[in-house]
């Protein structure tokens, strides 16, 4: 595919574009993101004193059950990553099928020649500061907050944002993936508030899905940043960009993969005793909660 061929690549036809689709909210959004992006650090840093001064406030009060609440919420994080993954999914399997894995991974015009896009891919960034919520419900249930939970959301908000205000060919891959896999994780979690009784290896499939989408997003990272060192100057991304995505989702993979193996593998004999055995079961849905 020549230079021009690259740019003028398009994708899909939509079968509905809705008019708050296609509103310049999409293009002042990516211009405030494109000068600000670096705010996100604000932002986690007032998160990060939230959630652990509130953690030590209700270390000594009773903790809510807010499950009618967690259901609402996580019904609607559900509904919103499935509408999502419906609304950007045509568009990249479309750039695989016709223009293929390069062009998918460097272009942009996911963003750049199909508004629907444009528009999930704008609620996607900002919607990680959203789901920043889960947070608050983990800490006022006083359920074990854990590393992975709020590390994940801190990282992800940087690379997101620092990603957006790039307007990266990968991110294409990215939000596909995670519109999909919150799909699903936040459906279980609604379930799970309004108390239905699931099935261990419904957990574990998800906790397979969030793994897989690691390795994925560090084999179209990696193979972006060895894009861009081969000299592919058409590529939409840059090497400082593309070394954050690599650690981060390497990062993901390693914390992922012990979280799968204390869930799931851990004989009897390594397991906590039966106290802590049922406090992890009701934590559990914090524990794969951080995609």
């Amino acid at each position: 595919m020549n230079g021009t061929e690259f740019m003028n690549a398009t994708g899909p036809e939509h079968w509905v574009t809705f008019s708050f689709e296609t509103t310049d909210f999409i293009w002042d959004t990516y211009l405030w993101m494109r000068d600000h992006w670096w705010k996100c650090f604000y932002y986690t840093a007032i998160y990060l004193i939230v959630i652990f001064g509130g953690k030590r406030y209700m270390s000594d009060k009773p903790k809510f059950n807010l499950r009618n609440a967690l259901a609402l919420w996580s019904a609607s994080l559900a509904l919103f990553s499935i509408i999502g993954f419906t609304r950007t999914a045509p568009e990249f399997f479309h750039v695989l099928q016709h223009h293929g894995f390069y062009y998918s991974v460097c272009s942009n015009s996911y963003y750049t020649h199909d508004r629907v896009c444009a528009f999930w891919s704008c609620l996607f960034a900002l919607s990680k500061i959203i789901e920043l919520g889960d947070t608050v419900f983990i800490v006022l249930r006083k359920q074990q907050l854990i590393l992975l939970h709020w590390y994940h959301h801190i990282t992800v908000i940087y690379y997101t944002w620092h990603a957006y205000a790039l307007l990266v060919g990968t991110a294409r891959w990215y939000i596909v993936m995670n519109y999909f896999v919150h799909s699903w994780m936040y459906s279980y979690y609604a379930a799970k508030a309004m108390e239905f009784k699931l099935p261990k290896w419904f957990a574990m499939i998800i906790t397979t899905m969030q793994l897989l989408q690691m390795v994925v997003g560090t084999f179209v990272t990696g193979a972006t940043y060895y894009y861009l060192k081969e000299g592919q100057k058409e590529c939409h991304a840059t090497v400082l960009n593309s070394t954050f995505g690599l650690l981060m989702y390497l990062s993901y993979f390693v914390l992922f993969a012990r979280l799968f193996q204390k869930s799931y593998l851990s004989s009897n004999e390594q397991k906590p005793r039966a106290k802590e055995r049922q406090n992890q079961a009701e934590d559990h849905e914090n524990k794969i909660k951080t995609n």
